[in-house]
């Protein structure tokens, strides 16, 4: 039923219509949703969504018709079509050029190469795969996405996320970072980690999450899924704009995987389902405990750099913060951290911390240097503590999780207008989801025990 809401490998080249108008697919995840959050000059306001009958896709629309009503300012108009033929009535319609996607991961990768098939660009969320058979077909809809001048691209928003983003600019000053090190597999060059919450506020309200997110064959392992974001930061800021070859570049050391156990009512709570459905009832112990294996850790060497991810996942933030991430790069002169606990008041903050003994020189230099960061970051500045320097970021730069979907999206309608990509983007996507696919399965097949 149709109904009315109203209010690449090298130098990529792509040819887009003069107006962007696009097809929301399945919306299962809130992230459909933020890309809306904002209104883009020389887009359609009439959005196309296709999906089955119930909860996710009426969740998705509530979302945006409280953008349209909000301080927001936005005004779509979604025209909407449920029934279980969704991917076919989307094929045959036609009626955009820009196929969104965000939800059950199970099937991201097919409407991503059916997408591609039928000549439609695609902004999909993470992960765009969550196993290596998935890999392995997401590789061939990049080579037919070349061949057809069509643009595939996944949602990335840490890379404009403030503290990454100066961490990335620091490390690129010799005289302040030196170069890269190695590290090794005990003490790694490259640490990241990242805690999120199933209990969470999303745009002021508690979000309610679909059933099928606590199940790991629909939303994929947290090593798949949240470490996408923290295996793009490595490639993003250790190896800027340098094409990764995965086949050469990639070694997977280890990897392991954990459970976080909900209750019943913790799970009612976050999916407001009074009991698991059948597809969970196999995983469920002790009658009324979910465990869910939604953390994961990566070991890995990439062009040679030891690196370690920690994606977690816990029931509920304590008071007062939320997400919260932890980075590290650790340079011959000094090692950048970022960190967002307790005594940074759960705020992302970064900090220059020398690696030898500070002296006058290296002061000197750093103070010199932040000239250069300034020219592109007006307002940042130096505070020296203890340990080195904490790095003070104006207000202005801090703008949340949220608006990076609208900046994910200027970017990728920039490209769609300007008829390219940087050379870089497509080989390091498939590195990206070869190193998560490639840890998932070492995970599976080499652990003794599946808790910790």
């Amino acid at each position: 039923m149709m109904a009315m809401l109203g209010s690449s490998c090298q130098s990529v080249k792509h040819t887009a219509a003069s107006r962007v108008q696009i097809i929301t697919l399945d919306p299962g995840h809130f992230h459909a949703a933020l890309v809306q959050k904002s209104m883009y000059p020389g887009v359609d306001s009439t959005v196309h969504v296709y999906a089955s009958a119930g909860p996710d896709v009426e969740q998705h629309l509530a979302r945006i018709n409280a953008y349209n009503s909000g301080p927001q300012g936005t005004h779509w108009n979604e025209v909407v079509y449920k029934g279980n033929d969704f991917l076919e009535k989307m094929i045959a319609d036609k009626k955009g050029n820009v196929v969104v996607i965000s939800g059950n991961n199970h099937r991201k990768t097919e409407y991503i190469k059916r997408s591609i098939d039928r000549g439609f660009h695609v902004l999909a969320d993470k992960p765009m795969v969550i196993d290596p058979a998935s890999f392995e077909v997401l590789k061939k809809t990049f080579e037919e996405a070349s061949q057809k001048n069509l643009l595939l691209y996944d949602i990335m928003t840490e890379r404009y996320e403030i503290t990454n983003m100066l961490q990335k600019e620091f490390s690129t000053i010799p005289e302040v970072f030196g170069t890269l090190q190695k590290g090794s597999p005990e003490n790694p060059a490259v640490e990241m980690e990242s805690v999120h919450f199933f209990y969470k506020y999303v745009s002021g309200r508690v979000l309610t999450r679909p059933a099928w997110f606590m199940d790991i064959s629909q939303q994929g392992e947290a090593i798949a899924d949240v470490a996408t974001h923290l295996v793009d930061l490595v490639q993003w800021e250790c190896f800027p704009a340098k094409s990764i070859d995965y086949k050469k570049d990639i070694q997977i050391d280890s990897a392991r995987r954990w459970s976080t156990d909900l209750t019943l009512s913790q799970f009612t709570a976050v999916t407001k389902e009074k009991v698991f459905p059948d597809y969970l009832k196999k995983e469920v112990a002790r009658d009324s405990v979910l465990p869910v294996f939604a953390n994961g850790q990566i070991n890995y060497q990439l062009n040679g750099v030891h690196v370690k991810v920690i994606a977690r996942w816990d029931y509920q933030a304590p008071e007062g913060s939320g997400d919260t991430h932890y980075s590290k790069l650790r340079g011959t002169k000094a090692n950048l951290v970022i960190r967002q606990g307790a005594e940074q008041k759960f705020k992302p903050t970064l900090f220059i911390e020398p690696v030898e003994s500070q002296d006058a020189l290296y002061e000197q230099q750093l103070i010199q240097k932040l000239k250069d960061v300034q020219a592109n970051y007006p307002g940042v500045e130096l505070k020296k503590i203890n340990t080195g320097w904490e790095v003070i970021i104006p207000e202005k730069y801090k703008d949340g999780h949220e608006a990076h979907f609208a900046k994910v999206t200027e970017k990728f309608l920039g490209f769609l207008k300007n008829g390219d990509m940087p050379a870089w983007e497509v080989p390091n996507m498939l590195a990206k989801y070869y190193t998560t696919t490639q840890a998932v399965e070492w995970a599976r097949k080499n652990q003794k025990t599946n808790t910790f």
